[in-house]
């Protein structure tokens, strides 16, 4: 796909992964379209993906898209989760650049502009940065953002001042990128961290969602978490080693220690229930962490052999015909 200059029509591509969003989208929709309005000469499309919404999402997308062709409407056969929903929608843009939002109003669109800015001056991709203190978010949420961010930079090797989000935006070549990975469970932004590192971020503020609260329970964010760093980094294999050798070397000294002090001093060395039982439980429960971060990288090279799909699409409204599975 050949990059336009700056200046020409440069056609944008809005992907929105939509899950319980029946009472929200419309809002999102019409903010977009009143954003891109401001700039009659950009063509614009957006790609929504009904992530088997539980709610009337898909008929409120249906009903939408009927009288508004820039919509387009993918509808996956199940609950395939919020990235794999974003590389669906993703297989579908044909804009020179990609923005992804939320379905729930809370991404900035009003600060669209900004968000494109950097793509215009040599940068690849461009997230909104929140700061942490301004999120309207739980409390809960926003720990889970830091988590996220300590871990991204300990284990994807994430520059300490970028701030990940999911109001996104990025060229088309790193969507051609991204979409060559077709292994099940993917990350966007392990995808983009290993695709290029002229990245920018723009600060800006988080906005309340339009209505309900988030969709991701504690299960989610520790599965999306799992994801991230097993799909895309082999350090939890290292770290589990290190620990291992750690664990051994410990066990070693100690044993090393209890043996002289036996023999320089037989007396004081006594019988200890406790100790010992602590010291096999502590030995025994890194064990199983161990092998349950193993597990983790050999069950997940299982279901790739596998050939699971990302995602299923069921229909699409607006568009010729349906990607064909990945």
């Amino acid at each position: 796909m050949k990059m336009k200059e700056k200046g020409e029509n440069m056609n944008i591509s809005f992907v929105i992964p939509c899950y319980r969003c029946e009472d929200t989208v419309v809002h999102v929709l019409e903010e977009v379209k009143e954003k891109m309005a401001e700039k009659p000469d950009r063509s614009y499309e957006i790609i929504t993906v009904n992530d088997c919404s539980p709610d009337g999402a898909l008929a409120v997308l249906q009903q939408y898209a009927a009288s508004h062709p820039f919509l387009k409407v993918v509808d996956l056969a199940k609950n395939f989760g919020q990235h794999a929903a974003m590389m669906a929608g993703l297989s579908y843009a044909s804009g020179e650049w990609i923005v992804f939002l939320d379905d729930d109003g809370q991404c900035p669109v009003d600060q669209l502009w900004q968000l494109l800015e950097p793509l215009e001056h040599g940068s690849d991709v461009s997230y909104a940065q929140y700061r942490f203190e301004d999120r309207k978010e739980s409390f809960f949420r926003v720990l889970g953002s830091k988590l996220n961010d300590a871990m991204m930079c300990s284990f994807l090797d994430k520059p300490k001042d970028l701030r990940v989000t999911n109001f996104i935006a990025l060229k088309a070549f790193i969507a051609q990128e991204l979409l060559r990975y077709k292994n099940p469970y993917p990350y966007i932004d392990g995808l983009i961290l290993r695709s290029t590192r002229k990245i920018s971020s723009v600060p800006m503020e988080d906005r309340e969602r339009f209505s309900g609260t988030s969709t991701y329970t504690l299960g989610k964010l520790i599965a999306l978490f799992s994801n991230a760093f097993t799909a895309f980094s082999i350090k939890p294999l290292r770290f589990a080693t290190c620990i291992g050798v750690l664990s051994s070397v410990a066990g070693f000294a100690m044993g090393l220690f209890m043996i002289i002090r036996k023999l320089l001093h037989p007396l004081q060395i006594l019988a200890g229930y406790s100790s010992l039982m602590a010291v096999i439980l502590f030995i025994g429960g890194m064990i199983m962490v161990m092998l349950g971060i193993c597990g983790e990288y050999i069950g997940r090279i299982y279901i790739s052999l596998n050939s699971s799909p990302q995602y299923v699409v069921r229909d699409t409204c607006n568009l010729d015909r349906p990607t064909p599975p990945q």
